[in-house]
């Protein structure tokens, strides 16, 4: 009897060591009884990032929740310090024909905006910490933006990667900010405002204290869910479809500057900052080889 009871115990202590060492989820979901579907991203040691897992996980949650009649208004927010680092599309390079890269990346970057551009209901971003790049520019997209005014920034470092604006920022920083904001951000300055100085830009909704920054994005789905707001690009369907058409214009302009020398160079020499040898060669090769394969694009 005893030896059982001590083989039991062993068997639970091995079955918790198990569950303790279980990854954990990338997005937490939770839905409030009024309908507020609450979506945060969960890999802070990416800084949450757009890995392919973490899009993987944010489609299924927004297909999901568009597709459930008693979710309403949805929050996307992160978890620790960084709200998103944007997306990891440089992980797609790998060898491949030039072609079929280009169709690679410009189809993912496409259907990555099209995930927040096709959702049928109100969404509402809540940027607590720094926003790189398309976590940046999906912002733009969402209903409102409320950002925390002790720890959000705004980067979208396209000109010093060697690349071009996305997420229809081409077309809406402008709109928002105006010429002079728009050129600051997406060009060479670079310019990283911080949640004050993008509300006052007209980039965001509302900054609002650090501690406060969920209650104010719940009240506001609440409101928006008691008053069955429809979503702005659903009631507007031209503005829609020509964003869709800017998406899919940036995204053949993106593929191109990723295949370019600019880009080529640049990961090469961040990857062998990081010692990562291996993924550094695969760049240098493209770049070596790039007036050679560059033809067939």
């Amino acid at each position: 009897m005893f030896s059982h009871g001590v083989r039991l115990r062993a068997n639970i202590g091995r079955h918790a060591r198990f569950l303790s060492a279980a990854k954990p989820a990338l997005l937490l979901r939770d839905r409030s009884e009024s309908g507020v579907v609450t979506l945060t991203m969960n890999n802070e040691k990416r800084l949450n990032a757009w890995t392919a897992p973490m899009v993987h996980s944010l489609k299924a949650a927004l297909d999901e929740a568009a597709a459930d009649d008693a979710s309403k208004v949805v929050i996307l927010t992160g978890a620790g310090k960084f709200y998103c680092a944007g997306a990891d599309l440089s992980a797609l390079i790998r060898p491949m024909a030039p072609g079929a890269m280009h169709e690679l990346i410009r189809r993912e970057n496409e259907a990555l905006f099209e995930l927040f551009l096709g959702f049928p209901k109100p969404l509402i971003a809540a940027v607590q910490g720094p926003a790189i790049g398309a976590s940046v520019t999906s912002s733009v997209l969402c209903d409102a933006t409320l950002a925390s005014a002790e720890g959000a920034t705004f980067s979208t470092p396209f000109a010093k990667l060697g690349i071009v604006p996305e997420g229809c920022s081409s077309v809406l920083f402008e709109r928002l900010m105006g010429a002079g904001n728009a050129e600051r951000m997406l060009g060479a300055e670079g310019w990283a405002p911080t949640a004050a100085e993008a509300e006052a830009a007209g980039m965001i909704t509302r900054a609002v204290a650090h501690g406060e920054l969920l209650a104010e994005a719940t009240a506001l789905a609440e409101r928006w869910a008691a008053e069955g707001k429809v979503r702005d690009l659903v009631a507007n369907p031209a503005a829609l479809a020509e964003l869709r058409a800017v998406n899919a214009q940036e995204s053949v302009a993106l593929a191109t500057a990723f295949l370019g020398e600019d880009f080529l160079r640049g990961q090469r020499d961040f990857l062998l900052s990081r010692k990562k040898d291996g993924p550094a060669r695969v760049f240098s090769v493209l770049l070596a080889t790039r007036p050679l394969w560059i033809r067939m694009v």
